[in-house]
């Protein structure tokens, strides 16, 4: 299953506090990424928050995954996490059966 992960912030924590987890962070964000359960990584351009696109079982596992994260366990940052489906507008669309040109 995939899941969106969007990062948020705790608006009181200081720069510097990041920067004592950030080695460590991007550390066990590679170590997902060559696993295969990070399967994108993203910042958004309009903020300082990352974007994750996560392969997993299910919502509980992508939730336990990203709880490792230095960051999250120094509670610094927390994740909306979304489960994704594919889009089903097509079959709306076209039907089955349908021939397409």
């Amino acid at each position: 299953m995939k899941i969106l992960a969007i990062e948020k912030e705790i608006p009181e924590i200081t720069e510097g506090e990041f920067k004592l987890h950030l080695k460590a962070e991007a550390a066990k964000a590679w170590e997902l990424y060559q696993t295969g359960v990070f399967r994108e990584l993203y910042f958004r351009r309009d903020q300082s928050s990352a974007v994750l696109l996560l392969e997993c079982t299910d919502v509980e596992e992508a939730q336990d995954i990203l709880n490792i994260l230095p960051l999250v366990k120094e509670g610094l940052i927390t994740f909306d996490v979304i489960p994704l489906k594919p889009y089903p507008g097509f079959s709306r669309l076209f039907g089955e059966g349908v021939e397409v040109d």
